[in-house]
């Protein structure tokens, strides 16, 4: 697979959607985390996110113009132990219940599907990292077949020994449109340039102006599992 520069993907892109990329820092040293919203609608613009703990959290930036929460107000990050889950959905919390019980990412995730907000059906996108010893992340789609409500499918990705570098970004829709595409393939590889505050800005600067809302960065150091952290919100 060809390696894509992440500013030239996110800007030949008006509409990506919510996007997920993890991998490795270029020195070798972190474990990456990017997730960032976007939004058309007053609705989804009205947001912003803020920390929760060890996680974040989305909360509405007016309160008095928050229409319906049900899909937009979320938490997108929760730890659990040297775990960390990341996705565009209350599915976080799915996962989390189930590892804490002792079961699986994916089994979590099997008993999900893609968002109900017709016609788009928004797809289900998740991360998991494991920083501990052997670096390792997980990602996965949740989206229905072409727009056929009717038929769920489900794709899993495992990464191990990631590469210094390198990482993988996975988002919700293809491009803009009426109704909007579902991503499709597997998670395109990407590079990994700099420290957490250049790679920060390279991706936030790189999201479309209109629609951008929210970003959130992690690097989190493989010896000693120290975590450091930005987030940038378009409203503020």
């Amino acid at each position: 697979m060809e390696i894509v520069k992440i500013d030239k993907n996110l800007q030949s892109n008006a509409y990506p959607g919510r996007g997920i990329i993890i991998g490795k820092s270029s020195d070798g040293e972190s474990a990456v985390i990017a997730y960032f919203i976007m939004g058309r609608s007053e609705n989804s613009r009205n947001r912003i996110f803020v920390n929760d703990g060890q996680g974040i959290k989305t909360q509405a930036f007016d309160p008095a113009k928050l229409v319906d929460p049900s899909l937009i107000i979320y938490s997108p990050v929760r730890v659990l132990g040297n775990s960390t889950i990341v996705t565009n959905g209350d599915q976080t919390d799915t996962v989390y219940d189930f590892m804490k019980k002792g079961e699986s990412f994916e089994s979590a995730l099997r008993t999900r599907t893609f968002e109900p907000d017709e016609p788009n059906f928004t797809p289900r996108i998740s991360g998991l990292v494991n920083a501990q010893n052997d670096f390792s992340y997980k990602l996965s789609i949740l989206k229905s077949a072409n727009g056929n409500s009717d038929s769920a499918q489900r794709f899993f990705f495992e990464y191990e020994s990631p590469i210094s570098g390198q990482g993988h970004f996975i988002h919700t829709y293809k491009c803009d449109g009426n109704p909007i595409p579902s991503y499709e393939g597997e998670p395109t590889l990407v590079e990994i340039n700099g420290d957490i505050d250049e790679f920060t800005n390279n991706i936030w600067n790189s999201l479309n102006d209109d629609n951008k809302v929210s970003l959130f960065t992690r690097f989190i150091n493989l010896k000693t599992g120290k975590q450091d952290t930005r987030i940038i919100n378009k409203n503020n």
